[in-house]
C-alpha cells in the first residue's frame, strides 16, 4: 500500500513526462490510499489542462474514465478534526499550502503517524521535501525531471485594495 497525492495520480491519467515511473509504481503495488481531495484536485488539473487547450475533449473523457476506475479501488482517508489539526500543525512548520498540507495530514493519518510503514508517492518538490522531513519514504526516488508540477512562486503583492476603483 501506498499514499498517493495528486500530482503523482494525473500521470497515470495521461501522458506526462512521468507516467511510466508511476505507472512502475502503481504495478509493484497496487493499493493506493488517497486524501478526501485528491478526486477533486485530478479533475481540476484536468479541466485546466483543457481550458488551456493542452487536452483535446476525447482525451479529458479518457482521463476522466481512468479516474474512475481507480476511484472505484482505492481508499481515501476523510477529513475530521484530527487530520485539520494535523494539517494546521503541517502548515506552521514546513512550506506547503493548505491543500498540500491536507495531502501530508491524510498520509499521517493513513499510517497512524508510523511513517516507516507507507511509501509517499508524489512529484510536488515542497510536498516530497515535508513528506520526507516527516520520515515517509517518498516515491519516484528520483522525481527531477519526472515533475510536470511547476513550482508556484510567491505571489505579489498587490498595492491596490480589491474593489478600489483605478
Amino acid at each position: 500500500m501506498k499514499y498517493w497525492d495528486g500530482s503523482a495520480v494525473l500521470p497515470l491519467l495521461m501522458a506526462e513526462p512521468a507516467s511510466a515511473a508511476l505507472r512502475r509504481v502503481a504495478e509493484s503495488d497496487g493499493a493506493m490510499v488517497v486524501w478526501w481531495g485528491t478526486r477533486i484536485e485530478c479533475v481540476s488539473a484536468l479541466a485546466r489542462r483543457a481550458r488551456e487547450n493542452r487536452l483535446n475533449a476525447a482525451s479529458v473523457t479518457r482521463a476522466r474514465q481512468l479516474l474512475a476506475a481507480l476511484t472505484a479501488n482505492w481508499s481515501e482517508v476523510q477529513p475530521s478534526d484530527d487530520l485539520r489539526l494535523s494539517a494546521q500543525r503541517i502548515v506552521t512548520v514546513h512550506s506547503l499550502r493548505a491543500a498540500d498540507a491536507m495531502q501530508l495530514a491524510g498520509a499521517l493519518a493513513a499510517c497512524r503517524g508510523a511513517t516507516g510503514n507507507l511509501p509517499f508517492v508524489s512529484l510536488d518538490t515542497r510536498l516530497r521535501e515535508a513528506a520526507d522531513r516527516e520520515g515517509f519514504t517518498v516515491l519516484p526516488e528520483h522525481a527531477g525531471p519526472l515533475t510536470g508540477v511547476r513550482e508556484r512562486p510567491p505571489r505579489k503583492q498587490s498595492t491596490r485594495r480589491r474593489g478600489a476603483r483605478t
